[in-house]
C-alpha cells in the first residue's frame, strides 16, 4: 500500500498540481460572464474545466520530459525538483504518460465541442477542433522537440494566446455561440498576468537556463530589463482591468476585483527589490493565486 501511495505521489508531483488553479481562471471568468448574459450551461462548464486541466497536466508532463531529456533540468535548477531530473520516473514511462494524456485531452475536447455545438453549429465545431489540436501541440512543443518554442523566447506569446484569449474568449463562445465585446478586456487581463507568472518562473531560472542554452525572453532581456518587462505586464493588467470596470460598470460590486491590486503591487515591490533568484519562488505562487483571485472577482462581481 505504501509503495502504491509513493508512486501516486510521484506522478502527482510530476503533474504539478499547484499550477492547475491558474489554468482554469479564464474558464471561471468566462463562465461568470456567460451566466450574467444568460447563456451559462453546467455541462459546458464542467467539460471546459476538465479539458483545461488535462491540457495543463499534459503541458507539465511534456515540460518535465522536454527539459529532462535536453539536460536543462540539472543540479543548477532553482525551482521544485522535476520527476525525470530526480530519476523517480524514467523517460519511457513519462513519454507513455504523455501519449495517454494526449488521448484524454482529445477525447475531452471532442466531447466538449459536441456538447456545446452539436451538429447545428458545424463551422464553430470545426474551428474549435482546430483550436483544440493547436492547444495540444502548443502544450507539448513548449520544451519538446528540436524546435521547442520555449527555447526561443516565444513562450510568452503562446501563454498570452492560450491562457488569455483562447481561455476566456473561446470559453465564452462555447456558451454563447458568438463573440461578445464584454470578454476582450478580461481576456487581456488574464493573459497578461499569466504571462507574468511564466516570466517570473523564467526570471527565477534565468541563469541556469542561459547556461543550458534555453533562451527564454528573460534570458534575452537580462536582469534589468526583465524586471521592467515584468512591471509592464502586471501594471498593464491592472490598467486594462480598471478600464473594464469603468466601461461595464453597473453597480459597486463590479469593482470588487480591485482588492487583488494590493497583493499585485506588493508583489512588484518584492520583485523589484529582489536580488536572489531563489526568493522568487514564493512570489511565483503568490502571483499565480492572485491572478486566479482577480479573475474570479472580475466574474463574480458582475453576478452580485
Amino acid at each position: 500500500m505504501d509503495s502504491i501511495m509513493k508512486k501516486v505521489s510521484i506522478w502527482l508531483s510530476a503533474m504539478r498540481l499547484r499550477t492547475l488553479p491558474l489554468s482554469v481562471s479564464g474558464i471561471i471568468l468566462a463562465s461568470c460572464l456567460a451566466h450574467y448574459n444568460g447563456v451559462f450551461q453546467w455541462s459546458i462548464f464542467i467539460l471546459s474545466i476538465l479539458t483545461t486541466l488535462s491540457l495543463q497536466i499534459l503541458s507539465n508532463l511534456a515540460n518535465d520530459y522536454g527539459d529532462g531529456v535536453k539536460g536543462t533540468d540539472n543540479n543548477d535548477r532553482i525551482g521544485p525538483e522535476r520527476a525525470l531530473q530526480s530519476g523517480k520516473i524514467t523517460s519511457d514511462k513519462l513519454f507513455n504518460a504523455i501519449k495517454i494524456n494526449v488521448l484524454v485531452c482529445v477525447g475531452l475536447a471532442v466531447l466538449l465541442i459536441f456538447t456545446a455545438f452539436g451538429v447545428k453549429y458545424l463551422w464553430h465545431a470545426l474551428l474549435f477542433f482546430l483550436l483544440g489540436v493547436g492547444a495540444v501541440v502548443a502544450a507539448m512543443r513548449y520544451t519538446m522537440g528540436t524546435k521547442a518554442y520555449g527555447y526561443r523566447g516565444l513562450g510568452d506569446v503562446f501563454v498570452f494566446v492560450f491562457f488569455g484569449l483562447v481561455s476566456v474568449i473561446g470559453c465564452y463562445v462555447l456558451y454563447a455561440k458568438k463573440i461578445d465585446h464584454v470578454v476582450f478586456l478580461p481576456a487581456i487581463t488574464v493573459g497578461l498576468l499569466s504571462v507574468g507568472v511564466l516570466n517570473l518562473n523564467n526570471m527565477r531560472d534565468r541563469l541556469p537556463d542561459k547556461k543550458s542554452n534555453k533562451i527564454t525572453l528573460a534570458v534575452k532581456l537580462g536582469e534589468k530589463y526583465v524586471k521592467i518587462y515584468h512591471n509592464a505586464l502586471v501594471l498593464s493588467a491592472i490598467l486594462v482591468s480598471i478600464l473594464f470596470g469603468i466601461l461595464y460598470y453597473t453597480s459597486p460590486f463590479n469593482l470588487i476585483f480591485v482588492v487583488a491590486y494590493v497583493p499585485l503591487l506588493l508583489h512588484l515591490k518584492q520583485v523589484n527589490g529582489n536580488t536572489n533568484p531563489k526568493l522568487l519562488d514564493p512570489e511565483l505562487k503568490k502571483l499565480a493565486l492572485t491572478t486566479v483571485l482577480l479573475a474570479i472577482l472580475m466574474g463574480v462581481g458582475h453576478l452580485l
